[in-house]
């Protein structure tokens, strides 16, 4: 799951992040491509490919915080533009693109790989243009991806200092947080007047995680601790090599812009946020909000990439829901529990043996077995894949300042250049809630094979345009991930019995999703009865349950994609081996899904089906 803290878009700067080098052994897009078409005159199709490169470096360009994202040093002092007026540009820009491309360039004049992209980058237009209906139904300030810390983790993550000009930089970022903060904290208000709010609960997380960001020194004098911005920006700049008189400039000058602009702004946004939970309800889904129905059916295709219902997608998790219990109750023969399903839940989520202590070596322990997980998984991938990735991954405990808020685990891509890894985060605050039993499939889903393997090849795949590489489209990616907790087992791994009902419990998980999330906001379920049957029906531990209801909540749509997604690709892979007999190459087919990067499913089942011909 990725997070962005800017307001407006930029062609589509969900695509963001990338690189350019390829470990493709196979060339499968090439197979794909001899399938459908003839392959025409490549004047045309360079044409377009140079076209797309300028577009999207004009849209990094108009974002300070892309071009942060993509390691490129431009515009350090400055923050995207949240307005309203800045997003109806970025609108515009939009639609002469898509104008543009219309009138320049004949589709069926192209090749295949170059009609992938016309239709994607058409794709991700027309949804971008008929999303615009909802821009005020975004909740700026949520606990999972909310602007108040997201201002932080940018300027931990993205605000490199490799020298003084840099530094000069962070300082001119910190006293630009004031201005930057207002316009979003308007744009809430203003939302919230038309009558949209998150639910109430949201405020009180919200709040906690922005106060979070004002403790320590300078904010408190008393304190024995640095404000984390303040020791973020020493630590970087103690590690150049500057004159003493220098380096207190700087120190002097980062200081005054928390104390002058930081403080304010997050003091102000506080204070309106206060006022807003004074007027938010309890209702929690977003069927409370003008055109509901319309929105939430807007995002159920756009997440999924299809177009389910949110009856059809409810009906599904029942369904699985049904399948993954007896499932489970087959592991529950394995161990000799006997007893009800909810009977063992209770056993998995209270028995000790599946908890590290919730201490610092707990915590040292878990990172360094979820990596030594990943370790051995990346030894065992060239029995099933042809192509790797370059870009070099770590596990991380969430900081401490976002880890109450933060969701329980979650991938941050590598930069492009190699200066920063593919990031597993784990969120280690509360140990119970990181049970071991699940710690294998955790890893491979957010790691190797899954979110770092997956992202990484997109970004370091070549012939395709950036936008390609660097894009996301929810079921695919999270599709995928899921896949990576299945496709182990089929490897071998999972040994552990009580492990292998770990990769149950992350699939009921994502089957659970599509019930509650529909539910939340379609069905009109509340809070507490979505926690309850997550409790009911899953092994999750209740804090595990509230806090991923919480998220659903306030990113409706976006837990669907996980199940549907996997679905799609494992039934693309069977039917493909039915077809196929032994002509079927399962890493040729990994090669087939990874090689065009991200693409809506309907795509995906296309170029399956074309690379199926092509061995037929």
């Amino acid at each position: 799951m990725k997070k962005n803290i800017i307001i407006g878009s930029a062609i589509t700067l969900a695509f963001l992040i990338g690189g350019c080098n390829s470990g493709t052994k196979t060339d499968v897009t090439g197979q794909v491509k001899e399938a459908l078409t003839e392959a025409p005159s490549a004047d045309i199709n360079a044409e377009l490919d140079a076209w797309f490169e300028k577009k999207f470096m004009e849209a990094v360009k108009r974002s300070p915080s892309s071009l942060a994202a993509l390691g490129i040093k431009e515009r350090m002092d400055e923050w995207d533009d949240p307005s309203r007026a800045a997003e109806l540009e970025e609108l515009d820009y939009t639609r002469q693109n898509l104008a543009e491309l219309r009138q320049k360039f004949d589709f069926d004049k192209l090749d295949d790989n170059s009609q992938l992209s016309y239709r994607l980058f058409e794709r991700s237009a027309e949804q971008d243009i008929a999303g615009d209906r909802f821009y005020q139904h975004r909740y700026p300030f949520n606990q999972m991806f909310g602007v108040q810390s997201g201002i932080p983790t940018f300027m931990l993550n993205r605000h490199k200092i490799d020298n003084a000009e840099d530094a000069e930089n962070y300082i001119k970022r910190l006293d630009g947080i004031k201005t930057y903060l207002a316009t979003i904290v308007q744009r809430s208000n203003a939302a919230a007047d038309a009558g949209i709010m998150p639910p109430k609960f949201v405020y009180a997380i919200v709040i906690e995680n922005a106060s979070n960001v004002l403790k320590g020194l300078p904010f408190e004098e008393n304190s024995n601790e640095m404000n984390l911005l303040l020791n973020d920006f020493k630590t970087k700049v103690e590690k150049l090599d500057l004159d003493d008189a220098v380096r207190e400039k700087l120190y002097t000058g980062a200081t005054t812009a928390l104390l002058t602009s930081v403080g304010p702004a997050y003091r102000d946004m506080i204070a309106a946020l206060r006022v807003q939970e004074s007027k938010a309800t309890t209702d929690d889904g977003v069927w409370k909000l003008p055109d509901a129905d319309a929105f939430y059916a807007h995002r159920l295709k756009t997440i999924t990439s299809t177009d389910m219902t949110a009856d059809e997608i409810h009906d599904l998790g029942l369904r699985e829901m049904d399948r993954i219990h007896d499932e489970m109750r087959g592991i529950m023969k394995t161990v000799g529990f006997e007893g009800s399903l909810q009977d063992f839940f209770e056993f998995i989520r209270t028995d000790e043996q599946f908890v590290y202590s919730n201490t610092e070596d707990g915590k040292a322990r878990y990172l360094k077995e979820a990596t030594a997980w990943i370790d051995q998984m990346r030894d065992a991938l060239p029995t099933v894949f042809n192509t790797f990735p370059k870009a070099k991954l770590e596990v991380r405990a969430v900081e401490a300042f976002r880890e109450q808020a933060a969701g329980k685990a979650f991938y941050s891509r590598p930069a492009p250049d190699g200066s920063r890894p593919g990031i597993y985060y784990a969120n280690l605050y509360n140990m119970t809630d990181m049970p071991i039993y699940q710690m294998e499939a955790l890893a491979y889903h957010e790691g190797i094979p899954g979110h770092h393997m997956q992202l990484s090849i997109s970004q370091e795949l070549e012939g395709i345009p950036k936008f390609r590489k660097y894009g996301s489209m929810t079921a695919y990616t999270e599709g995928w991930g899921l896949y990576s907790e299945f496709l182990p087992k089929e490897m071998g791994f999972y040994k552990d019995p009580y492990s292998d009902f770990g990769r149950l419990a992350m699939e009921i998980w994502r089957a659970a999703r599509l019930v509650v999330d529909t539910g939340l906001h379609d069905k009109k379920w509340t809070r507490e009865k979505a926690i309850d049957y997550l409790v009911e029906n899953t092994p999750n531990p209740k804090g595990d349950a509230i806090k991923a209801i919480e998220r659903y909540i306030v990113m409706p749509g976006q837990a669907t994609a996980y199940k549907i997604g996997m679905i799609k690709i494992i039934d693309l892979r069977e039917e493909a081996k039915s077809k196929l007999g032994d002509k079927f190459d399962l890493a040729e087919y990994h090669d087939v899904v990874l090689a065009s990067g991200p693409v809506p499913l309907n795509i995906l089942e296309e170029r399956v089906d074309a690379w199926v011909a092509s061995k037929s």
